[in-house]
């Protein structure tokens, strides 16, 4: 089922800190959703600062183009009066043409209009204090006989001069009439801008603020309320607890991509750490694996088997605010556990063929009873005869070909068991093998107990039920069992040996991995399982196994 975890709570989880080093450091450094706070605001102050910037150099060009133009034209206007022209170069000019300088200051709204010889000499100006001061006349072309506009230092005010030059008749410049106006200060274009201006920056600054709040308090929301460091910490911790437990842990997101894999799910599915951020079908796993990732199937354990391991597998939906981001797979190795239960199954059945043997020895002698009391001895010995017979028979037929000794009795005990229900279990002519070391004679016998096993299921009620077991240890180790069932699909041949399910009531026979046990036990040998059409019908299953098993049985011998 979904897990989840109530807002706040993975706050105050903490593992090798207490609470209260929690809170100090929350104290100690400011709020996440403050600093974001803080980070927008300053963004806000930037961009307002960024227009004014640019507000104040449009005006400040505006300035200069159209006062600029007033000033030459009050500057042409002042040289071309005659009174000028006439008595500038009067010894009491100064006085004589102060009406003229007012007029000009007046009219332009300027700060200052003056007369300057070609020298640079003060004669007239409308502050008397600057009359017969030499002065820097720029970089003027008045001098030259044009009239110029720029940018001059006035008494250490930066201010906009237009000039013009006052020409004889000649056409040579004898003086030069100059008008000028301090630059305005940022506030002052700033204002000259208008009151929209200063309305838009008022409500860019206005929203900038809401939505720098809005932002912090969702932030706030979405981090439940952690701050920088809890955050860190509780990822380090979550890092630490998933690759330090000994379960497999694979989560997957609604994409099919892995988000998350630990040690041991590494090391059970035989891949890297950089397959986290790839899909699953891309990353070199089981097939079968990959249909149970990305299946819907949940709630319950899975037992597949990969070529190396049985793996138990339970898969959980995963969900964050009351919507489903992926799922959670657990994983456990039970590759041990089954090759127990194999080792058990094939236990198992001997203990039911002393069963079996027990009823059937219980019946005859019941039946010798019957005949001694009826004093039909000759019926007896015949009776005795037969069945001692009859069990040589199957006994010599086994060992005279299987000589290990523990593949020799799990052969009659599994004869026997198929009898009961009616199915019989043949020993093929040409089959041989020597005695095994015990390990090798364990898997041996998971390996022939599973397919006898399976066989013998499928073979009950059809015609003829026959199960025919053949092994020969000349090349390697090859063990063929064939069935009289209905036989394998070719789309079933590969998933047979792939996956099972435990133990549970709805599985035939308590069984679900047999098939895939055996694929398992050979391919720890470096062996190979497939199943075919039998020649006679129903299905083959040949196991073979590399020379090395002979190899190691003849070192043992």
């Amino acid at each position: 089922m979904p897990r989840h975890f109530p807002s706040g709570l993975t706050a105050k989880i903490g593992f090798g800190h207490s609470s209260s080093t929690c809170c100090d450091t929350a104290r100690g450094f400011r709020s996440l959703a403050g600093q974001f706070l803080v980070f927008q605001l300053l963004v806000v102050a930037i961009v307002l600062v960024a227009v004014a910037a640019v507000s104040v150099a449009q005006s400040t060009r505006e300035f200069r183009e159209v006062r600029g133009a007033r000033m030459i034209a009050v500057a042409e206007n002042m040289a071309s009066t005659p009174v000028v022209r006439d008595r500038y170069a009067d010894p009491g000019a100064s006085k004589v043409l102060a009406p003229e300088v007012d007029r000009a200051v007046a009219l332009s709204g300027a700060g200052l209009a003056e007369i300057i010889d070609p020298g640079g000499t003060v004669r007239v100006s409308s502050d008397p204090s600057r009359v017969g001061r030499q002065v820097d006349m720029g970089p003027t072309r008045a001098d030259e006989g044009r009239a110029w506009f720029g940018d001059l230092t006035i008494d250490g005010v930066h201010s906009l001069v237009g000039e013009v030059p006052i020409l004889a008749d000649s056409g040579e410049v004898v003086s030069i009439a100059s008008v000028s106006e301090r630059y305005p200060s940022v506030w002052e274009l700033m204002g000259a801008s208008g009151e929209r201006l200063l309305f838009y920056l008022g409500l860019g600054a206005a929203l900038g603020l809401l939505a720098s709040w809005l932002l912090s308090r969702r932030i706030k929301r979405h981090t439940r309320g952690l701050e920088i460091a809890e955050i860190a910490s509780l990822a380090d911790h979550r890092e630490a607890l998933l690759h330090s437990i000994r379960e497999g842990v694979v989560a997957v997101n609604n994409e099919g991509d892995i988000t998350v894999l630990n040690d041991s799910a590494q090391e059970l599915l035989g891949v890297t750490a950089d397959a986290v951020g790839r899909p699953v079908h891309s990353v070199g796993l089981d097939p079968a694996v990959v249909a149970f990732l990305l299946s819907g199937e949940e709630g319950r354990d899975v037992v597949i088997v990969t070529r190396t391991r049985v793996l138990a597998l339970n898969r959980r939906a995963a969900t964050s605010q009351g919507q489903q981001i992926g799922t959670v797979t657990t994983m456990r190795d039970s590759t041990e556990l089954a090759a127990l239960q194999g080792q058990l199954s094939s236990h198992k059945s001997v203990t039911d063929t002393l069963r079996a043997q027990t009823h059937e020895f219980a019946n005859q002698l019941h039946t010798i009873s019957g005949l001694v009391q009826l004093g039909e001895y000759d019926s007896v010995r015949d009776l005795v005869e037969t069945l001692t017979r009859r069990r040589a028979e199957i006994s010599d037929a086994v060992t005279q070909r299987i000589s290990d000794p523990a593949v020799a009795a799990l052969l009659i005990a599994k004869t026997t068991l198929a009898a009961e229900s009616s199915v019989s279990l043949e020993l093929a002519p040409d089959s041989h093998l020597e005695a095994l070391p015990p390990a090798v004679a364990t898997d041996v016998i998971t390996l022939l107990g599973n397919l006898i096993d399976n066989a013998v299921d499928v073979s009950v009620g059809s015609v003829a039920a026959r199960v025919t077991v053949s092994i020969d240890d000349h090349a390697g180790l090859t063990i063929s069992v064939a069935d009289s069932g209905p036989g394998v699909p070719e789309n079933l041949r590969e998933s047979i040996f792939a996956r099972g399910v435990t133990s549970k009531p709805d599985v035939p026979g308590g069984r679900g991995i047999g098939l895939a046990l055996v694929r398992l036990v050979t391919a720890q040998h470096g062996g190979t399982v497939e199943v075919v059409d039998g020649p006679s019908g129903g299905a083959l299953f040949v196991v073979r196994l590399p020379a090395s098993v002979v190899a190691e049985k003849a070192a043992h011998a």
